[in-house]
């Protein structure tokens, strides 16, 4: 992933939640030519999306615990303390909808929604080694 969208406030990962994974593998990559790559990810099966050889996001069941959810692609926005953005959301009439813990190998994300209900992921990665 370019450098750039590990910065704080840029929009760095898409990812589609869905009730039919494989079948949306096969939508989407054949609609945008999209590379997908198995990785899969304790409990869960995951695809990484790619895109010109860069990964730009993933497809995946949508878990147990949120039965009932519309399929639906959401987006991470970079911060760089995910625990100091969901206090300064709370202060600013945001709710937490999923509170901040750790994604092994890739960082720490919460899942917010904003005053209005919009709802939205943000992410610290973990930082990688030149």
């Amino acid at each position: 992933m370019d450098s750039k969208y590990k910065l704080h406030g840029a929009f760095s990962w898409c990812e589609l939640l869905t009730t039919d994974a494989e079948e949306a593998k096969r939508f989407y990559s054949k609609l945008f030519n999209w590379t997908l790559e198995p990785a899969p990810m304790p409990g869960m099966e995951y695809t990484l999306v790619k895109y010109g050889g860069e990964q730009m996001g993933g497809i995946m069941d949508i878990p147990p615990e949120a039965k009932g959810m519309p399929p639906h692609w959401g987006v991470y926005v970079t911060v760089d303390d995910v625990d100091a953005t969901a206090k300064l959301a709370t202060e600013m009439g945001g709710k937490i909808c999923m509170g901040p813990h750790d994604i092994p190998g890739v960082g720490r994300f919460c899942v917010l929604q904003d005053p209005q209900g919009a709802m939205i992921n943000v992410i610290t990665y973990l930082k990688q080694e030149e």
